[in-house]
Formats: C-alpha cells, structure tokens, sequence
C-alpha cells in the first residue's frame, strides 16, 4: 500500500520471462535452417582440386538466391556416392541416420548428400574439348583464357600434344554438354576427379564425360570466409 498521494516507484524494470532453453535453441535451429535453406549456405572444402583458389579447409559462402550459372562461376553441387546418384546410400547406423535427418534439415553436421565444389567451363549445348595447338580447352572451338588453373597436365606442342604418341593427358574429344547440365572442372587440372577424368587421352566420343545436372546445383561461391586472412569473394 502506499499513502494517499504518493506516486508508486516504478523505476525498477520489469523482469522479461524467458522462453525454456530448449524452445530458444529450436528457435535457433530454424533461424539457421532456413537461411541455409534459402539465402546463403556455408561448406568447407575438402580437397585440393580447386587450389590455388581455393585451398583445403577453408570455408566458403554459396549464395542460393542466385540460379543463374556462368561459365566461370565456382558452383557447389550435391550428389550421392557417385554424381549420377541424387543421395548416399541409407546409413546402417541408427545414430548415423539419425545425425544424417537433421543435417538435412538444419544443414548442420552430416547429411544424405556430399557436395563438390568446381568450376563451370560448359554450359548446356556447348562444344568443349581439348586442346588448341597451344594446350588451352576450347569452347565452340574458341580456346578460353583461364589465368586460374594451376598445376596441368604436361603438354608440350609438337612433341606431347593432342597428335603426338603417347597423346598428351591433357587433351580430351569434343564433349556436347546435354540440355539442363553443366561440365565443370577443377582449377588443380593434374588433381581433380573432374566431368572429364574419363576422358583424358581419349581420341574420340563424348560418353566419357560426367556432368551436373542444373537441379543439383546449390549456387555459386561468393565469398570465403575462411581463414580470416584470405576473407574475399572467389576469382573468375
């Protein structure tokens, strides 16, 4: 009670109730789910097949608001044990499956499907192969420019090429890239299980080759952010 004309102190702030500490990490879970899900997805790579771009370890940002794909764009993709396969296979672990169901969800840990990160070189109906007479890979028979690949295949014109015998690793037939797919190779040509890995030293057919389906495409890589001294977007 307070006396007839005295104004009650209301100085002290009223204390706010908390949601259960498990409400606030589902909460939580969501919120990250579903900027994974639908604005921007973090990976880290796992292999040196795109050095010197990028390098075992780091991580990187995909932006999946972005649907369209250009040749020379960084892209991660999903796949199964092998890229024609949508998903791994079931795991027999029950603990497993169980990790597996919410990585799939919150995009957490473990999932059902692995993800490569290459670069686009053939968009669908496109003509690659390789190689013009100075050992670049050709697009419609125009050879590219690519100041990013490190460590190729030997090649030497005139004396380890395309013609020569042994042919030149470096070299593959012409490739059409079907409709809805994408041909991608790694920046680390001598180290990367690649859309041509079948190909190479092949004089002739196209049926070698793998590709990406566009469905299976996350988005391109736009940034890395880490490690901290490397933080920057990804070069073309």
């Amino acid at each position: 009670m307070t006396d007839a004309g005295t104004v009650p102190d209301r100085t002290t702030p009223r204390r706010r109730r908390r949601l259960p500490w498990f409400t606030e990490v589902l909460v939580a879970l969501v919120g990250v789910a579903l900027v994974q899900a639908f604005l921007v997805k973090p990976f880290g790579v796992p292999s040196q097949s795109m050095e010197e771009t990028l390098h075992i370890g780091d991580r990187i940002l995909v932006n999946r608001l972005d649907h369209g794909v250009e040749r020379g764009d960084v892209v991660v993709f999903g796949h199964g044990s092998t890229w024609q396969e949508r998903e791994l296979p079931p795991a027999g672990n029950p603990l497993t499956r169980v990790a597996r169901a919410v990585g799939d969800v919150t995009g957490i840990g473990p999932s059902s499907t692995s993800y490569t990160v290459k670069r686009v070189i053939g968009l669908p109906g496109e003509r690659v192969a390789c190689c013009s007479t100075d050992g670049r890979v050709t697009v419609g028979d125009q050879p590219l420019d690519e100041p990013y690949v490190y460590e190729d295949l030997p090649f030497t014109s005139g004396s380890l090429d395309c013609s020569s015998s042994p042919r030149s690793t470096r070299c593959f037939p012409e490739i059409t890239v079907p409709q809805d797919n994408y041909l991608v190779l790694g920046d680390h040509r001598s180290q990367s299980a690649d859309s041509v890995i079948g190909c190479r030293g092949a004089t002739e057919g196209g049926e070698c080759a793998r590709f990406v389906p566009r469905e299976r495409v996350i988005g391109p890589v736009v940034l890395r952010f880490w490690p901290p001294g490397d933080l920057g977007g990804i070069a073309r």
